[in-house]
């Protein structure tokens, strides 16, 4: 295994100054095969990163969400291929569009720009998700296309199947997943939750200071609101939280994703039946036949010819990605304490040392 390209790759992100600090692991079914963290998650405080160190995870969680949905189909509680409004009467989309096609995006929901969709975390306790999404789809209350028509990524889409899983369970989307996902798992809190369980170990988020998309920000965000001081050449965000959990809303550490992903590798989860993770992870097709890229949130791809499932997580502060290569039988994880609008497949360039041609 070529470890040293990595560690040299990523300890250059820190010191180029492109994030202030990195945690990445690699890992089969059963153990870490490496590990590597460097950098500050608190760069005023010069603390750095550690194995404990907390981040935002944002849209890593709609695989979670994914999973949670699959759970109650492996108990005949929801039919993927019914409409969403068997499940939820108030569905304010067309009624045609299914479970299914939330799951893999290509139900037409919009996708307004979400980097606004954040609360102080002083203000959480009071906030009210439903009434803010309530008035999102009032405002983009139009689909862009007919039910699998095309693919088109939807934060939407995910926060009205966070609504089925509450409306089908009876439980919160928190509780659901806490019970089925989180605890199944034995994680503690601190590992992974949807609350900050411990400020002293959560990583600042920082923005990269004088960049185009730093000098953008005013025109989607209240910077004065939700943005702190400046750190060298970063600007660090208040600490917060998403407006929707079931989109984006878990927090945690790279170890605990790795418990998960490992998980999903074993050859009988305690997460899913063998025919659920099956159909999580087959790609989807469009009506006309065209590949989309996507499974039931998982984004299929290729690295030196083998094929992975992956999903990235990004907004104001932070980004991460997760991925599993399913023919290999292993995983990878890597968290910034930077801010990530896109999904960068930045996993392409340090599993690339490791995952080889068959």
């Amino acid at each position: 295994m070529s470890t040293a390209e990595i560690d040299n790759l990523l300890t250059k992100e820190v010191t180029d100054s492109k994030t202030p600090s990195v945690r990445y692991l690699i890992f089969d079914k059963d153990k870490i095969l490496h590990s590597f963290h460097y950098g500050n998650a608190d760069i005023l405080n010069q603390k750095p990163v550690s194995e404990q160190t907390t981040f935002l995870g944002y849209s890593i969680t709609k695989t979670f969400t994914a999973l949670a949905i699959m759970q109650l189909a492996d108990q005949q509680k929801i039919d993927l291929d019914l409409p969403v409004i068997k499940y939820l009467p108030d569905f304010p989309y067309n009624p045609e569009i299914t479970v299914r096609q939330l799951l893999n995006h290509t139900a037409g929901v919009p996708n307004p720009i979400p980097l606004s969709w954040i609360h102080l975390a002083a203000d959480h306790a009071s906030f009210d998700s439903k009434a803010f999404f309530q008035k999102i789809y009032r405002k983009h209350a139009k689909t862009k296309s007919r039910p699998n028509a095309r693919y088109a990524y939807s934060n939407l889409g995910y926060v009205l199947l966070g609504e089925i899983i509450e409306s089908v369970s009876g439980n919160s989307y928190q509780e659901y997943v806490q019970k089925n996902i989180l605890d199944r798992l034995k994680l503690n809190p601190g590992d992974l939750s949807f609350a900050i369980a411990d400020p002293g170990m959560q990583a600042k988020g920082y923005h990269k200071r004088n960049t185009v998309l730093y000098f953008m920000l005013d025109l989607f965000l209240d910077t004065d609101k939700f943005m702190d001081q400046k750190e060298g050449k970063w600007k660090s965000f208040k600490s917060n939280y998403v407006n929707g959990a079931a989109y984006g809303g878990l927090i945690g550490t790279p170890n605990a994703l790795v418990k998960y992903i490992q998980e999903l590798l074993q050859p009988e989860s305690k997460l899913i039946s063998n025919a659920g993770r099956k159909e999580m992870f087959t790609e989807n097709y469009t009506s006309n036949g065209k590949a989309t890229g996507m499974c039931l949130s998982w984004f299929k791809g290729r690295l030196n010819g083998n094929t992975y499932l992956a999903h990235a997580g990004g907004g104001g502060g932070y980004y991460c990605e997760i991925r599993i290569y399913p023919e290999k039988g292993i995983g990878s994880v890597i968290m910034f304490n930077r801010t990530g609008i896109s999904d960068e497949r930045f996993l392409d360039k340090t599993d690339k040392f490791i995952v080889d041609e068959k």
